[in-house]
């Protein structure tokens, strides 16, 4: 039996994934879903994973599920204990130093969502919208309310000195605007040599495809 620990994104908890937990579940696998640190001034990534690895105690065959900003998270859990492998979900994947307001340039995302903006017809100077973003997909009834989210993560550089050397694979959504899939196929090519199992949906897959979702991580992680 798996245990599948689900990280949230940024301004996230653990209601992200309540419809993704039930159906993991019902394959017969533990979940964990923490509630990180989010509107903690005092928190970085190592205190997020600070609070993954308490949760984690006395757990088994750990799979770390990372969610966006969770991609910064989930490895440094890994430097930590135990850990069969990372499935990073629509994730940002770090270099060894980079903070997190430097990834958007260095990685080319900011450049990528533009471009994809401009592609589909969408004002790339347009001021952020997050339901046009994040929420176009998903219906008005499942929309959490976003929580605070501090910007202390995305100052402090990444701690670790490189990936660590645990299994990783990377889930990817079609839609997603925030990430363009072409994006995220050349950053997880460059950063870390594998490619995506590319599935339906926008950046919130597990909101907007659960059940495509679960069957990507349960084939993953069997």
């Amino acid at each position: 039996m798996t245990t599948y620990v689900l990280l949230p994104g940024a301004a996230s908890d653990s209601r992200h994934w309540k419809l993704v937990v039930p159906l993991l579940r019902g394959h017969g696998h533990d979940v964990i879903t923490p509630d990180l640190p989010c509107a903690d001034d005092s928190a970085g990534f190592d205190e997020y994973a600070d609070v993954v690895v308490d949760a984690v105690r006395g757990y088994s065959d750990l799979v770390l599920v990372a969610q966006s900003m969770a991609g910064f998270t989930a490895p440094i859990v890994a430097t930590r204990v135990p850990v069969r492998r990372i499935v990073l979900l629509n994730a940002m994947v770090p270099l060894a130093g980079e903070t997190g307001d430097q990834w958007w340039r260095t990685s080319g995302s900011s450049a990528a969502m533009r471009a994809n903006d401009v592609r589909e017809g969408r004002d790339p100077d347009r001021e952020f919208d997050p339901v046009e973003v994040f929420l176009h997909d998903i219906p008005e009834s499942l929309r959490d309310e976003s929580l605070e989210q501090s910007g202390t993560p995305f100052e402090k550089p990444w701690s670790l000195d490189g990936w660590p050397d645990v299994p990783t694979s990377a889930v990817a959504s079609a839609g997603d605007r925030l990430f363009p899939i072409e994006f995220q196929r050349e950053l997880l090519r460059t950063r870390l040599g594998i490619e995506p199992v590319e599935i339906a949906g926008g950046h919130l897959a597990a909101l907007a495809n659960p059940e495509g979702l679960v069957r990507a991580l349960v084939d993953i992680g069997s």
